[in-house]
């Protein structure tokens, strides 16, 4: 039934986009899962997000001089794969400072971040997990409508990639932000949001991650590497 539908939809779009011809129908399938196998909202998702590709990857890719600025806060690493093999990306929450920023270059930044570690996956995995280290943040680092813009673009470009997401050392000042971003976070995607508790941070990890591949300031083996530095 699966199947069937993806190729409802690939004929669907076909004629409405004929750039549809060049994408694989795991891309499909991963659009209909996150409509619930719904081909019409599928569709309807789909076509914005293949309209949202010509406007902001025209080339591809995100060239790393058009983000600079965000890359040079090294705020997000990547290193590592879990024990399915699907790579992390750690996202170091302290380390983001809007007012030092421009809310275009973020954007462009997510983008590189996520088309990065899709690239990452190796052959036949379509997920990756992200690990959210809070400690350290504050008022200066709150961003919602960054945190915002993220959100959208995991959830309408890139979705059922994510895994599983982990909030790790979040400060309690943290949940005022997190209670205004909740209600945008879409229903599949709240089931693979984990707040871990600090004093279970590194068995919580090594359930699905070995001590080799986590990341070493969480009791594991692999210092962290930021994206821009990762191969």
């Amino acid at each position: 039934m699966e199947r069937s539908k993806v190729g409802i939809m690939r004929a669907l779009c076909d004629r409405q986009d004929p750039s549809t011809k060049e994408v694989d129908d795991l891309m499909i399938r991963r659009f209909l899962r996150a409509r619930d196998m719904d081909i019409e909202k599928a569709s309807a998702l789909f076509l914005k997000y293949l309209a949202w590709k010509k406007t902001v990857l025209p080339k591809g890719h995100i060239p790393e001089s058009e983000i600079a600025n965000d890359l040079s806060h090294h705020k997000v690493c990547m290193q590592g794969h879990d024990k399915k093999g699907r790579p992390i990306l750690v996202i170091v929450g302290n380390r983001h400072n809007p007012s030092k920023g421009n809310p275009e270059e973020f954007k462009r930044f997510v983008v590189y971040a996520l088309e990065k570690i899709c690239a990452r996956m190796p052959r036949g995995e379509e997920k990756f997990r992200a690990i959210v280290d809070l400690q350290g943040w504050g008022y200066s680092n709150c961003d919602i409508r960054g945190y915002l813009a993220a959100l959208s673009t995991l959830q309408d470009c890139y979705p059922e990639r994510l895994d599983k997401l982990y909030f790790v050392r979040a400060p309690y000042i943290f949940m005022t932000a997190w209670k205004v971003i909740y209600p945008f976070v879409d229903t599949n995607t709240k089931k693979k949001i984990v707040f871990v508790e600090n004093k279970k941070l590194t068995p919580t990890l090594l359930e699905d991650i070995d001590e080799a591949q986590l990341p070493d300031i969480y009791g594991g083996k692999m210092p962290l590497t930021p994206i821009q530095d990762s191969h």
